[in-house]
């Protein structure tokens, strides 16, 4: 059942309600599309709802509840998403990246440089905040090539070129890091570019620890909290917004049976168990959504 509280939530010159699902995401996303609300007012569990569209959301068939209610039907649903679990900000994101690149013990520069890159207005989900995930991840796998400073570097730079054209992305990702990591030994440079190389394709070799961290880490949102994964599937249709819908679901299916099709989609043993069975939930659900 869709639900929405009384429009009363300041911001933007105007009163914001909540919209909200006491069943199933697709249900809410379905019902938000259907009544004109912008793709960009999903927060993990619940639209923000412009007071203008209240009443059409209402005769359309969301049923007004009091705020109280709605947050207690949203608990009970299991579709909650509590504020630690949430995609952080990109000002908490950028918060978290100092403490990981003084591990590298790199220059000041490099860093500015890469932080500007990751920050470029046109991201949408490739910016600071995936950034920092991929390095939370890295930290979480708790492995020893997890925590090696190549593979450190090649989660700083395998999108530190983003224009959405993948495979292209990647190698000028790589040709990046070949340029301004010349002062390191030359076979950590290498390595980190292939490293980044493999991030086009996530299919490292069976005995390749340092590439199954890396991929595991950049996947690692796959396997987050249903909204939080909706909020991830949202950004990168954002980043693709020059895309029409058709297009852009015939290739996100291919994307998703490509995953789908990765076995183990995890490689490391902490990856498995961290991320693995809901990620197959979240990308079986979405794949659903594109081909209805």
């Amino acid at each position: 059942m869709i639900l929405v509280d009384p429009p009363r939530w300041p911001a933007h010159d105007t009163v914001f309600s909540h919209l909200v699902s006491d069943a199933a995401l697709p249900e809410l996303h379905e019902f938000a599309a259907r009544i004109g609300v912008s793709p960009r007012a999903f927060d993990h569990d619940h639209y923000d709802l412009p007071r203008r569209l209240y009443d059409e959301a209402v005769a359309a068939g969301a049923v007004p509840v009091a705020a109280e209610e709605l947050v207690r039907r949203l608990v009970a649903s299991g579709l909650r998403v509590r504020t630690p679990d949430k995609t952080p900000s990109r000002d908490l994101a950028r918060r978290l990246l100092p403490a990981h690149w003084e591990r590298l013990g790199l220059g000041r520069d490099l860093y500015v440089e890469l932080v500007t890159r990751w920050s470029e207005p046109h991201r949408h989900y490739h910016d600071v905040r995936h950034l920092a995930a991929t390095l939370e991840a890295l930290d979480l796998l708790e492995d020893d090539a997890a925590s090696l400073p190549v593979v450190q570097l090649a989660a700083w730079f395998h999108d530190a070129v983003y224009s959405g054209a993948a495979g292209v992305d990647e190698q000028q990702s790589a040709d990046l890091a070949e340029r301004m990591l010349g002062d390191l030994p030359a076979r950590d440079v290498d390595e980190v570019v292939r490293l980044v190389l493999l991030t086009a394709h996530h299919h490292p070799a069976p005995d390749d620890a340092a590439g199954a961290a890396l991929c595991d880490a950049d996947l690692s949102v796959l396997g987050q909290l249903p909204g939080r994964y909706d909020v991830y599937v949202r950004d990168v249709r954002l980043d693709y917004s020059h895309v029409d819908d058709a297009t852009w679901a015939q290739g996100r299916t291919a994307v998703l049976d490509s995953l789908l099709s990765l076995d183990p989609l995890y490689r490391t043993r902490a990856g498995q168990d961290l991320w693995s069975v809901r990620a197959v939930e979240n990308l079986t659900r979405e794949r659903s959504r594109w081909t209805s």
